[in-house]
């Protein structure tokens, strides 16, 4: 059965897209500010190509890589998590989504507390961090929603949980989904639940929920669906696609409870694609402008391919790449950062140590995932798979 684990490791650019300079991230660079950090230690992403790839310098790359490689160039307007996924999975978004730099309009927020029953707090962008030390009091003791954007096309609501239950929360990003349309049509709604009595010791919770707006066409998970094979959410791609395409969906906790559970997929009997989506890069470590945090959870994952690795199957193909990239050394903003990402593939199935080069479009992936299942489409890129598979393999498996 042919199987594919595609794994985004949230945020993880590989060095400054040639537009980066419009999306104000000139000279952004994730994988290279990690670089800096003796933390970094990545022998398996080594030896699969990622410092093969073409512009990676922070590290020597290796004589032969075992998977093959190449960079990829993002070619929708945005660098958010939605728009990213979305063009990982086929989609191409030409505008981008609306963000809101000066808060949502005070007659949306108005509307938004006539549904809710609850007054809003703040309506500006800010840190999520930051915002319920600073409104968590507040929140507390009037019980009214902590709202808040950010550069990105997001209405987060933070609330405590002792003071608004996780169900309830969830209800009223519903509400904001629900409202959130047209010129107001925000990527995602994002439920922030924290805890705490005082900012000294308020945290948010792993009870986060994204809802997302619709694919507004078909992805690769709607197409590998329909062709009866199973589509398996590992992290927030339920989200992401609104449920669209996805057969299966597992929340998760942490990177580590994401690793975790790939690994249980992979011991499952399915054929298909388990699409992975590892946040705590981006979310943890580059927002938060962690250099050595990040590069220890990319080391932290690299040891996860010691065990993933020697438990592929015949037919199973890793394919790893990033949806954007968050540069953690980055300071001008706290933003997402306009980057090239990885795209690195390895199996029985593929070559060793071919370099793909630069490529234009993430939905290259979706055009590869699909041939490669049997899946036809009319995505606008074109398959590398006939570039990357191992041929010997196929003829000796003919000859037996």
């Amino acid at each position: 059965m042919k199987r594919v684990f595609l794994i985004v490791l949230d945020s993880f650019g590989i060095g400054a897209a040639p537009d980066a300079a419009d999306f104000g991230d000139a000279g952004a660079n994730t994988l290279g500010s990690c670089a800096t950090s003796d933390k970094l230690n990545l022998p398996n992403m080594g030896e699969l190509g990622l410092f093969n790839i073409d512009g990676v310098t922070c590290r020597e790359g290796v004589d032969v890589a075992t998977g093959s490689f190449a960079r990829l160039r993002e070619i929708s307007m945005g660098k958010d998590t939605t728009i990213g996924h979305w063009e990982i999975a086929g989609l191409i978004s030409e505008k981008p989504l609306p963000t809101f730099p000066d808060g949502f309009p005070a007659e949306f927020i108005a509307e938004f507390e006539k549904a809710t029953g609850r007054k809003c707090l703040c309506n500006r962008p800010y840190s999520g961090t930051e915002v319920i030390k600073d409104y968590g009091m507040e929140h507390m003791e009037t019980g009214a929603l902590i709202v808040y954007t950010s550069a990105d096309s997001v209405f987060q609501i933070a609330a405590n949980e002792a003071i608004v239950p996780v169900p309830e929360l969830y209800r009223y990003c519903e509400i904001a989904r629900e409202m959130l349309v047209g010129d107001l049509g925000a990527g995602r709604v994002i439920a922030r639940p924290f805890v705490g009595d005082r900012p000294e010791n308020f945290k948010r919770t792993a009870n986060r929920h994204d809802y997302s707006l619709n694919p507004p066409k078909k992805t690769m998970l709607d197409l590998i669906a329909e062709k009866g094979m199973q589509t398996i959410s590992v992290g927030k791609i339920y989200d992401i696609f609104n449920g669209a395409g996805v057969s299966e969906s597992n929340r998760i906790t942490s990177n580590a409870n994401g690793m975790e559970i790939t690994l249980e997929m992979q011991e499952r009997e399915f054929e298909g694609l388990c699409f992975v989506n590892l946040v705590d890069f981006d979310a943890t470590y580059g927002h938060r402008r962690d250099i050595t945090g990040y590069a220890e959870a990319l080391t932290e994952f690299d040891r996860f391919l010691s065990r993933f690795i020697p438990a592929m199957r015949e037919d199973d193909v890793l394919m790893i790449t990033a949806d954007h990239g968050c540069d953690p050394g980055y300071l001008a903003t706290t933003d997402h950062t306009r980057e090239y990402v990885p795209w690195m593939i390895y199996g029985k199935n593929v070559k060793a140590g071919v370099n793909l080069g630069t490529i234009a479009g993430f939905d290259t992936i979706a055009a590869t995932v699909c041939e490669y299942l049997g899946v036809e489409n009319d995505f606008r890129a074109e398959s590398q798979w006939k570039s990357v598979e191992n041929e010997n393999i196929q003829k000796f498996r003919r000859k037996i």
